[in-house]
């Protein structure tokens, strides 16, 4: 694994939990790839991994090596990937996919190269694997939401609300990308096509930054950070707010901010469709909120599902019914689909094609944002699926 801070625990945790709870192979952890020496090996010894390394490119090239999973930030992205597919290395990537479409166009042609020589790839969207949100996707496959009209959805923190807080690598550009678009706002926009079964074509965007210079950053760990005296500039947004049109013909609206006072990782999502609605809220994680249209009035109403029973996705390889899970269970599944499907010579998904479409969509947000929220094509659609991964 590149990446040793936020992401990299967590996707340590999954690595060390996967063949635990889920048949198939079981990964080793090998080794651990940051730049300081020191913390790096520090953070090996943490998090379990064998080895510690400074050097990613003799990481892809050693022999011992099956798997590269890449949980930088997205400056790095297109060169660790390229660099390890074309070495053979089965890849999994953090969302988005890169920080440009440029970028992420050089990493799909290398994953389509790969594909052909047995190599495979995936895009990182976690809370694809959430059990309340895999069963809302096999509702929409089996029918029950009938002809979908609306998505909407929205991704709410408030980590950085504080105008003093620093300038971490999440607020600069050429490390990230983009702002709270990318970062959180991605997450959403894949899962309004995930549960809609459709495509977005077009967006109008509107993007904001609130606090456009903050102190230069000290230590930084997760999202906290101690900050110096000097001062420099925001060069990402702060907000999104996306209308899109989707080529099944549904409306869609999504919001992503990280100015959102009292959310601290309110990821939401609701679909409604000609012959009923789900609702999630990743702060009640476990819970599916489904309206069955078909129901007479006078009974019909939201239902409250507990999405833990064994039949549920993924919720089975856990605990008795009723003790829910939390947010690392998402990556632990998302090993699990991602090991299974390199292990049946599958393609796991999302691939990294869908990754690019994703980025064309924050491109085509940003363009829409700098033509007065003008309607802005995305281009051609990829669609992707999870169908026989839930568990």
């Amino acid at each position: 694994m590149i990446g040793a801070g936020f992401m990299g625990a967590v996707h340590s945790q999954a690595w060390s939990s996967v063949a635990r709870f889920f048949p198939g192979p079981r990964p080793v952890l090998a080794v651990l790839g940051a730049r300081n020496p020191e913390s790096t090996r520090a953070a090996a010894d943490r998090l379990g991994w064998r080895e510690a390394s400074t050097d990613w490119r003799e990481i892809v090239a050693r022999d011992d090596i099956d798997v590269v999973d890449i949980a930088t930030p997205g400056d790095s992205h297109a060169e660790i990937a390229i660099a390890a597919l074309e070495a053979g290395k089965h890849v999994i990537c953090e969302k988005p996919l890169a920080n440009t479409v440029e970028e992420a166009e050089a990493m799909t042609a290398a994953a389509v190269a790969a594909r052909e020589r047995g190599v495979r790839s995936m895009v990182a969207f976690n809370y694809r694997r959430v059990p309340a949100v895999a069963l809302a996707r096999q509702y929409l496959e089996e029918g029950r939401l009938g002809e979908i009209r609306h998505v909407r959805a929205d991704y709410l923190q408030d980590w950085i609300a504080d105008p003093d807080f620093p300038l971490v690598w999440r607020l600069q550009k050429e490390r990230s990308g983009s702002g709270a678009l990318g970062d959180i706002g991605a997450h959403v926009l894949d899962l309004a096509e995930h549960l809609s079964g459709q495509s977005i074509a077009e967006v109008s965007g509107t993007v904001r930054t609130f606090v456009e210079r903050r102190p230069l950053a000290g230590a930084s760990e997760g999202l906290s950070a101690t900050a110096a005296e000097e001062y420099g500039e925001v060069t990402v947004d702060d907000a999104a707010a996306v209308h899109a049109r989707l080529n099944g013909g549904a409306m869609g609206t999504v919001e992503a901010t990280r100015f959102a006072t009292g959310r601290k990782n309110a990821m939401r999502i609701e679909v409604n469709g000609s012959l009923g609605s789900i609702a999630f809220d990743f702060e009640s994680m476990n819970e599916l909120l489904y309206y069955d249209g078909r129901i007479p009035a006078a009974d019909a109403g939201f239902r409250r599902i507990l999405v833990t029973e064994p039949d549920h996705p993924y919720a089975g390889a856990w605990w008795p019914p009723g003790h829910g899970l939390g947010y690392e269970h998402a990556f632990v599944h998302e090993f699990a689909d991602f090991l299974a499907a390199v292990a049946d010579g599958r393609d796991p998904e999302p691939s990294f094609e869908h990754g690019l479409h994703i980025q064309r969509i924050l491109d085509a947000v940003i363009r829409s944002a700098e033509d007065e929220s003008r309607w802005t094509s995305v281009g051609a659609p990829v669609l992707t699926t999870i169908e026989g991964d839930a568990r």
